[in-house]
């Protein structure tokens, strides 16, 4: 059969971190069971870069738009790559092959009168790149609980899509497919949107340049939410390449709750107009919050370094926790004490010492040699039947897109081989000469009840079949899905060795150690509060024209090496360049800071962190795990005073 199954393109204005991670697991663990199962897959993932926040932001940083997102770019590709991504195509929206179908689209609904030239007077949130009526908007913001930002009057002439005119169509299709958005509580509010009526969609801008240009109005370039959805078809090549023939309509449209509007309105009806099927299925799961609250994003300022957590405790810990943490369609948290006490209960514990002690028995009692097994006793039958359940049970939890039910389901037998091994208790059996072959028979379940489990794991931790394949003779047992419910397939006599743990565990008093550490470090760096800090003793204003303060503008920026939460700064004083290292990387990608004029401490008495000379401070304000640094918006000269 084939899967089609896609992840939303990611904005490439920073870059990536943990809280974006959990869709392309997700869909990495779907797409690896299919291709265990024997289907034909196709898993797509992205960058959507033609959009304004883009040349913002590179703005900012004073760099051409192109080479921005080109290193943005790498690091989600290198991201991807940590974390084991299987995608087989990326995606990108400045891509010539994506730009051709975007106009011929575009053209294509021009022309049989599905969009019209006329003029846009409305509020437009840049952030989300979004338009939004006066009555959506919340004490004149965006009305996006993720957002409430600013929001500008824009009057210009633009194009406009007939939405109105396929309301009615989509709204009986979704009442007459539920499988089509699901879950059913993201359902049920798309039906609410649509019944509320559906305004004609702009989908054109003239204010900036950067985009693809509107054909046969160059002056225009089509607005991003046009654009950034038709990547689902223009990368398969529509509408004649024999990938699109085979792969359309996609199986699956993975996104966040948040952008389930666009993918089920905007997009099906575009579809509709063009006379395409529509996509079989759109899941629209949970945020992961901060432990604080709050969706874990840049903005938020609640985002730890993604690489530097891949490299503390492994892709494979880092992928399971967030599959299991996010239950079917609801939110989830994260945090690293959470990571750490997962790890150690569920991957060293459970997992990694079934394996370790099991093997270790075959090792002491057997040489290491798998034995001929004899008759099975009830508790054989029992474990055997238990996997026909789990692998029907998985199968059943994923394509529903649940990866924690998916993942329990695992667990299941996890549980169960760790009992097994209690209720046989082989250490007992060892020590009678007649219990030889039913010992024979408990060997060999622990060996092939480890192969399963390698076979269970593979599509949620692909790298756990590479460590269990050493210790049972290195053959490959774990590629083929239908063999996670068979037995009998590890053959009697196979050398197998007990190997370094799978799992180690943490040492949680290192590990607290190694924080309380950093927050030592950092203390004199930043201050951050969780609640009103109270007032210090008054000062005279003496005293307080003892600082000096300036503005300065960063012109480079780098994380400090292994340290969580400094940046090492470059910046711009009057004629005067400093070196400044803040406590602000947990708030702030380096990216983000290039080109902002921000407020220094400049008459601090210099500080050595971590080898480095720290030439004054950075004024930052803080409260409930959210940080900004204070920076100047107006074009006020580096080296200006603060009075």
């Amino acid at each position: 059969m084939k899967y089609y199954i896609t992840t939303p393109i990611y904005y490439p204005n920073s870059s990536p971190h943990i809280g974006t991670a959990y869709t392309t697991i997700a869909a990495d663990a779907m797409a690896r069971l299919r291709r265990m199962k024997g289907d034909e897959v196709y898993f797509l993932t992205g960058t959507d870069e033609n959009a304004q926040k883009i040349v913002r932001t590179a703005e900012n940083a004073g760099m051409d738009p192109h080479a921005y997102v080109d290193g943005i770019v790498d690091k989600f590709k290198a991201f991807w790559r940590a974390l084991n991504i299987s995608n087989d195509d990326f995606i990108r929206t400045t891509e010539e092959r994506h730009a051709k179908v975007v106009q011929m689209i575009f053209t294509r609904l021009y022309e049989q009168g599905d969009i019209y030239k006329s003029e846009y007077q409305g509020w437009y949130c840049t952030p989300c790149e979004t338009f939004w009526t006066e009555n959506k908007l919340v004490d004149g913001k965006c009305p996006n609980p993720d957002c409430g930002r600013e929001v500008e009057l824009l009057k210009e002439e633009s194009y406009f899509f007939r939405m109105s005119k396929y309301a009615d169509r989509l709204l009986n299709y979704i009442k007459d497919h539920p499988e089509f958005i699901q879950p059913a509580s993201r359902r049920n509010e798309m039906i609410k949107f649509i019944e509320g009526g559906l305004e004609d969609l702009c989908v054109s801008r003239t204010t900036f340049k950067w985009g693809i240009k509107v054909p046969f109005d160059p002056k225009h370039v089509v607005y991003v939410w046009l654009d950034a959805l038709i990547n689902y078809i223009s990368a398969l090549g529509y509408p004649d390449n024999d990938k699109y023939k085979k792969f359309w309509p996609a199986s699956v449209h993975l996104v966040g709750k948040d952008i389930v509007r666009f993918h089920t309105i905007i997009w099906p009806i575009i579809l509709m107009a063009l006379d395409v099927p529509l996509p079989e299925k759109v899941f629209g799961h949970g945020w992961f919050l901060g432990k604080e609250g709050g969706k874990i994003s840049k903005s938020k300022g609640n985002v730890q370094d993604s690489f530097e957590l891949i490299n503390r405790y492994g892709a494979d810990a880092i992928r399971y926790f967030l599959l299991k943490e996010l239950q079917y369609g609801m939110d989830g948290t994260f945090s690293e004490d959470d990571l750490v006490e997962r790890l150690n209960s569920d991957l060293a514990n459970d997992l990694g010492n079934f394996v370790s002690r099991t093997l270790a028995m075959v090792v002491k009692y057997r040489d290491g040699i798998v034995p001929e097994p004899g008759e099975d006793s009830d508790l054989e039958r029992e474990i055997k039947q238990l996997s026909r359940d789990v692998k029907k049970g998985t199968e059943d939890k994923m394509l529903a897109c649940d990866t924690a039910g998916a993942l329990e389901c695992v667990w299941q037998f996890v549980s169960k081989c760790n009992k097994y091994v209690d209720e046989t208790a082989p250490w007992n059996l060892a020590k009678d000469p007649m219990n030889e072959k039913r010992l024979n028979t408990v060997l060999y379940a622990f060996v092939e009840c480890i192969r399963i489990l390698g076979i269970l794991c593979a599509p949620f931790m692909p790298g756990v079949p590479d460590k269990i394949k050493p210790l049972l003779g290195n053959t490959d047992y774990f590629s083929d899905w239908e063999q996670a419910d068979k037995w009998h397939i590890l053959k009697p006599g196979t050398m197998i060795q007990k190997g370094e743990p799978i799992f180690p565990r943490i040492d949680v008093k290192a590990y607290l150690d190694e924080l309380n550490a950093q927050a030592e470090r950092s203390e004199n760096i930043v201050q951050t509060a969780d609640v009103m800090v109270p007032l210090k003793e008054e000062i005279s204003i003496e005293e307080f024209a003892k600082l000096d303060l300036r503005v300065v503008k960063v012109l480079q920026a780098e994380k400090v090496e292994k340290a969580d939460k400094l940046l090492k700064l470059e910046v711009e004083m009057g004629s005067e360049i400093r070196t400044i290292v803040s406590g602000i990387a947990l708030h702030y990608s380096p990216e983000e800071l290039i080109g902002k004029k921000v407020i220094l401490v400049a008459n601090l008495k210099p500080a050595k962190l971590r080898g480095i000379v720290s030439q004054g401070m950075i004024l930052a304000a803080s409260d409930n795990g959210v940080l900004e640094v204070l920076s100047v918006l107006k074009d006020i000269p580096s080296g200006a005073q603060v009075k």
